[in-house]
């Protein structure tokens, strides 16, 4: 979806927020501080690594910033990090699991693949989130320890039979996992995946549809779809019944998902209310200006 009717409203919706801007960076300072007011219609979220990557954030900057900002909670914690969260008041969006490299369509990544996601399900789960992140995994991995080479229909059958035997374990613990695509097409690292093997929205639909279970969905990342397949609203309608999460950040670049890139964030949001859509939006971007004041733009962008 292209950004032409959206320098508009994310414009005034920045100018109008340059209030609560003015808060936040008075109230950055204290963990205490009230946080910023927001609608809440979108439950938002923070990724954790982007911060990091792109602002050196730590995880305690993170927790920090998304209770000043007024945003539901983060995302893409470990099992073994969730525990920061207890007595924030904030979620964990998707926690972080196994590598987008080594995933379910390879059966000698199984045993690592299944110990990895059985861990983060059972640590999510106790702590009341919703969601565990998974992969399809790369089509080549010939040159990694118990790697090889699966076509897309042999990946396509290890995935299914793989995810039928964790969502056993998602549904008793009332979690879902979320199957991210990735784009194949960018090669710049984290920008794009080439080789993915999960790389449209339609085929990871495909295999939660085969597995059948709410203990699987997709992980609607709209960086990603607007790359391989685009036409995002149509695909949220497409998909709604299976998204069990979504991710958002700028095109091209992964950026701050202002005016100056092309999907129109408000216009997906307001598509994804239309349909239903009750879960979190995670801002999984890269800052490439002032991490505090991007957040808070791309935040009241989607405060819709």
């Amino acid at each position: 979806m292209t950004s032409e009717n959206h320098s508009g409203p994310s414009r005034r919706r920045f100018f109008q927020g340059i209030g609560a801007s003015a808060i936040v960076g008075s109230t950055l300072s204290s963990a205490e501080a009230k946080p910023v007011a927001r609608k809440g219609r979108i439950k938002q979220v923070i990724a954790a690594w982007p911060f990091a990557k792109g602002a050196g954030w730590s995880q305690t900057d993170l927790i920090k910033h998304a209770k000043a900002l007024g945003v539901a909670g983060v995302e893409l914690f470990s099992a073994d990090e969730l525990a920061q969260l207890k007595g924030t008041g904030l979620v964990c969006g998707a926690t972080r699991t196994h590598s987008f490299v080594r995933g379910m369509n390879n059966k000698g990544h199984h045993p690592e693949v299944f110990a990895a996601l059985e861990k983060a399900i059972v640590a999510t789960g106790a702590m009341g989130f919703p969601n565990v992140m998974t992969f399809t995994g790369m089509l080549d991995t010939s040159k990694e320890e118990n790697g090889s080479v699966v076509s897309r229909e042999e990946g396509f059958k290890n995935c299914v039979e793989g995810f039928k035997k964790m969502a056993k374990i998602a549904e008793k613990n009332k979690v879902s996992m979320v199957i991210e695509p990735l784009n194949s097409k960018v090669a710049e690292p984290m920008m794009g995946h080439p080789g993915y093997h999960g790389d449209h929205i339609d085929y990871c639909v495909e295999i939660v549809k085969a597995v059948s279970s709410p203990g699987l969905k997709v992980l609607f990342d709209a960086y990603h779809v607007q790359i391989m397949d685009g036409d995002l609203v149509r695909r949220i309608e497409q998909h709604a019944e299976f998204i069990g999460h979504v991710q958002i950040a700028g095109n091209p670049g992964r950026g701050e998902i202002g005016d100056d890139q092309e999907i129109n964030y408000v216009g997906v949001m307001k598509a994804l209310l239309k349909v239903g859509y009750t879960g979190y939006v995670g801002h999984e971007w890269i800052p490439k200006r002032d991490a505090l004041k991007g957040l808070e733009e791309a935040i009241s962008i989607c405060d819709v």
